[in-house]
């Protein structure tokens, strides 16, 4: 059985992905790593994203092909048990893994399962197209969700904008906030083409998910592909104390009580 992971790199340096870190990680876990996106305009539309990961999983040669954004991160200790899920669930088009958003490093949410494990040698004609953001795994031109497919406690850490700065995050979102409104004719949202406007957009936006991030951790706890630039954050970088959130925030009560709900839903699901 051949793993390989795909992953989409436009000027990772300029845009403050922990690119170098990522690599090591996919390189630990697969075969093969194939990267797409290097030639990518600056100014694109949104459609192109999902046109962008479809490249990536038809120029993988694994049986199994995973999509893997510069900010998703296996643990180490997770290698032999996704060994194992792909020899078991062979026949499945995918599997499902939960999603673990951080913000910082102490402290995360579950998000959500991804469906980016996908089984390449048995259902080759997966496409990259489906859901809100058209990038989705679909088959068959239906959306694959995790309730079709076996669910497996192999966590994504996903850091999202823990190491960028405001000026970083700010041009970023102006960018996709333009893509965004070059397929669908508004800006949901996103705010609005200029830099300042997208980043408060993303900030009031921010605000509001922080309080989900109830769950802790200790640092060291951490994948060790990521735990030198985790230990180096520096003041100006979002992860350091999103910008002045982290010693904000107040306990909500209904926050604590959905975590519940969905501790007692999924109670597998785990980050360790």
């Amino acid at each position: 059985m051949k793993i390989a992971i795909f992953t989409h790199m436009t000027n990772p340096e300029e845009r403050m992905d922990p690119w170098k870190e990522a690599l090591k990680c996919y390189e630990y876990f697969c075969d093969e790593v194939v990267t797409v996106g290097e030639n990518w305009p600056y100014e694109f539309d949104w459609k192109e994203i999902g046109q962008n990961f479809q490249e990536g999983f038809e120029k993988a040669d694994g049986d199994w092909v995973i999509n893997m954004p510069l900010d998703f991160f296996f643990h180490e200790k997770s290698r032999n048990q996704l060994l194992s899920s792909l020899t078991e669930y062979e026949d499945a088009p995918a599997i499902a893994i939960p999603k673990f958003k951080f913000f910082s490093p102490t402290k995360y949410e579950f998000k959500n399962f991804e469906i980016i494990v996908l089984n390449k040698k048995k259902f080759p004609n997966i496409r990259l197209d489906g859901g809100g953001d058209l990038c989705l795994a679909t088959l068959d031109g239906k959306l694959i969700d995790y309730n079709s497919v076996p669910i497996v406690n192999i966590p994504i850490w996903n850091y999202d904008t823990t190491f960028r700065t405001k000026e970083v995050i700010a041009e970023d979102r102006a960018r996709f906030a333009r893509a965004w409104f070059r397929h669908f004719n508004d800006w949901g949202d996103r705010g609005g083409p200029e830099p300042i406007e997208a980043f408060d957009a993303w900030f009031n936006m921010i605000n509001k998910r922080l309080p989900k991030h109830i769950s802790k951790i200790k640092t060291e706890k951490h994948p060790k592909f990521i735990q030198d630039a985790i230990f180096n954050l520096k003041e100006e970088q979002f992860g350091y104390d999103c910008f002045g959130l982290l010693n904000k925030l107040s306990p909500n009560p209904i926050v604590y009580f959905d975590f519940l709900k969905l501790k007692m839903k999924f109670p597998n699901i785990k980050l360790n």
